[in-house]
């Protein structure tokens, strides 16, 4: 593929066939939600979109085919992330139980309240079920903002590199290790350690940090820890509720189209689920979000879109990216 975004217009049930068999790295599948509703992106604008459907049936001849459509385009250890509204999760879900041996759930608050919301539960959340071929797909640690009572509770100690955290570098009851290499001993001054149940760590990987001073030694008794600094944190490896990421209106990202999806969850999706080349494939694009996060991260793209305002859209985002580049 010569081109770093290829963007074509038409029917993704159609155009998804035109994609070769396991060509394609990780899929992000943001369909009409089923919602019974007509976006526009304002009230007097004709961008939009009708998301009404007679029959549940009508929906499922929609995205069933871009469901199989995608699997079979997709590499072995690839991932398919099928975005839905919570309402209206439970086809979406059977469709990714059908086609994908293995699914599992992500739920992302969009925004933090809904103060106009006065007889109902405010909806917050959408689920994106991530979904592969083989149980291990490929898959990149992301990383989410460290706990505000953790970060201003758990950086206590304190040496001349700077505060830090215990980081557990021995096994305790509930797991030990597997390896008989990880029973061994070691020794600190007068004292020598060698926890029951085995070590995190190989023993050169603990001289390694011994040699660097990132190991807490306890004063009295206790076990060893690895120092885990505030300075050089990552975040918290990510989980299955990302509550860190806000909708288009809760941040400076322009909406350009009703439906958008803030670039932040994009890049996320695509860096914990490709490598750099890779090619990412959205077959109802929209505004073109998919194609700029993989732009931004070493990716390539296919982009597919049956509304001519869709593309022109995409098109246009992603020709500003690339005089700003």
């Amino acid at each position: 593929m010569k081109k770093s975004v290829i963007i074509r217009e038409g029917d993704a049930r159609e155009l998804i066939k035109e994609v070769s068999d396991a060509s394609i790295a990780s899929v992000y599948f943001d369909p009409p939600f089923k919602t019974g509703r007509k976006f526009v992106l304002t009230p007097d604008s004709d961008i939009g979109f009708d998301d009404i459907f007679s029959t549940d049936k009508e929906y499922i001849d929609l995205v069933e085919p871009v469901v199989a459509g995608c699997k079979r385009a997709l590499k072995d250890d690839g991932s398919f992330f099928f975005h839905i509204s919570a309402a209206e999760m439970f086809i979406p879900e059977a469709l990714c139980r059908k086609h994908f041996p293995f699914v599992t759930p992500i739920f992302w608050k969009r925004s933090r309240s809904k103060n106009n919301i006065k007889n109902k539960l405010g909806a917050v959340t959408d689920v994106i079920f991530w979904c592969s071929k083989k149980k291990n797909p490929k898959f990149n640690l992301v990383y989410q903002p460290l706990d505000e009572y953790y970060s201003a509770n758990s950086y206590k100690n304190k040496d001349s590199r700077g505060n830090y955290a215990l980081g557990h570098i021995v096994y305790g009851r509930t797991q030990r290790a597997k390896n008989p290499e990880r029973y061994y001993e070691f020794v600190v001054g007068e004292k020598t350690y060698k926890p029951e149940y085995g070590w995190r760590v190989d023993k050169s990987e603990l001289e390694r940090l011994m040699g660097e001073n990132r190991v807490h030694i306890p004063k009295a008794k206790g076990n060893l820890y690895r120092k885990i600094y505030k300075h050089e944190s990552k975040g918290k490896p990510a989980t299955d509720i990302w509550d860190d990421i806000h909708g288009i209106a809760m941040g400076s990202e322009e909406r350009l189209y009703p439906t958008q999806k803030p670039i932040a969850l994009l890049k996320r999706i695509i860096e914990m689920s490709t490598n750099e080349g890779d090619t990412v494939l959205d077959p109802m694009a929209g505004s073109g979000t998919t194609g700029r996060a993989s732009l931004d991260l070493g990716r390539k793209a296919v982009l597919f879109d049956m509304n001519p305002d869709a593309i022109k859209i995409m098109k246009t985002k992603l020709a500003q990216r690339a005089k700003t580049c």
